[in-house]
């Protein structure tokens, strides 16, 4: 099978390099950029001829490093613009099961979604290391068009602890509580609105809301018996997401969509209306509920002290805790 070491690449003349990364197997290829670490990875990456090489040689391997089952679900065209070295870019063909690369350049046609992002990011998501939705949020890579064929291109690899190839794929939706919080410390709202209008919006609340039982602190919550509506706004199309939160006997439980709309009014102690991206914001310590409230971004209808019992019953991560 072979081994492949990456802190050699830096070593190596460009024309090396990039014979290397041709003739590795796949598996080898992976494990070599897993197990390098970034300052390895980087050295390559920024010297002014063997990067270009590194990005070449790893983007013309992605239809040998993807998971085969997921690339030949996938179509679109990918075009990947480099945040290391201006003006490379590259094109990404997705059809049929195979993955064809050219400089974008040496392309007709428009691509469907355009990722901008470093070397580091791009070795990191052919490894199954990167965690998309933390990087975008974070406004630390760029994503500008289909955010669908962007989940499904960062679903194509292995996700890092399973198999390079034939592994578990990586699961977009699989979002470390710890890393949003992180990720958001300082982001300007203008950019979290932005993401919380595009594809992954629903990556993002369903995977918040459907982590919230687990969030509960028994404690805290013993003896508290309430019922909140949640209304979110922000969507491109002018709707409101719906979820219904309930906690009962130190227990949890999410209501969206319909299911949400079928608890009466009545039955609900507080409605809250809010935009997403203050949601989120609260939901992972970066805005309070009292001056949320107080601040008119919280909108609460019913009983206010119900809405902020609800929310002191959970201990959900926050940037502190990482």
């Amino acid at each position: 099978m072979g081994t492949l070491d990456w802190a050699a690449l830096g070593q190596a003349a460009p024309a090396d390099v990039a014979a290397t990364l041709r003739d590795a197997d796949p598996a080898a290829l992976v494990r070599a950029i897993r197990t390098a670490t970034d300052e390895e990875i980087l050295a390559v990456g920024h010297d002014a001829e063997r990067g270009p090489a590194v990005v070449e040689g790893v983007m013309r391997r992605i239809g040998d490093v993807a998971v085969p089952d997921r690339l030949a679900a996938t179509r679109g065209r990918v075009r990947w613009d480099s945040a290391t070295r201006a003006r490379e870019s590259w094109h990404l063909d997705l059809q049929h099961g195979a993955a064809e690369v050219a400089p974008a350049g040496r392309r007709s046609g428009a691509a469907d979604v355009v990722v901008r992002g470093t070397d580091l990011q791009l070795l990191r998501l052919v490894a199954g290391q990167l965690d998309v939705a933390a990087e975008l949020l974070a406004d630390r890579i760029g994503i500008d068009g289909s955010g669908d064929l962007a989940i499904a291109t960062a679903s194509l690899f292995a996700v890092d602890g399973t198999d390079p190839v034939t592994g578990t794929p990586v699961d977009v939706r699989d979002i470390d509580p710890v890393a949003i919080a992180q990720a958001l410390h300082g982001v300007p709202a203008a950019h979290l609105r932005a993401v919380l209008a595009s594809d992954f919006r629903p990556v993002v609340l369903e995977e918040v809301f459907g982590r919230m039982p687990s969030f509960v602190n028994g404690r805290k919550a013993a003896g508290v018996q309430v019922t909140v509506g949640f209304r979110l706004t922000g969507r491109p199309d002018g709707e409101v997401d719906r979820y219904v939160l309930r906690l009962s006997d130190g227990r949890a439980s999410v209501l969206s969509g319909t299911a949400a709309d079928a608890v009466p009014v009545g039955d609900r102690d507080a409605t809250v209306t809010c935009e997403a991206a203050d949601f989120l914001r609260l939901v992972t310590g970066h805005l309070s509920a009292v001056s949320g409230v107080l601040r008119g971004q919280l909108k609460v209808r019913g009983d206010k002290v119900a809405a902020l019992r609800l929310n002191a019953a959970f201990d959900i991560p926050t940037a502190a805790a990482g």
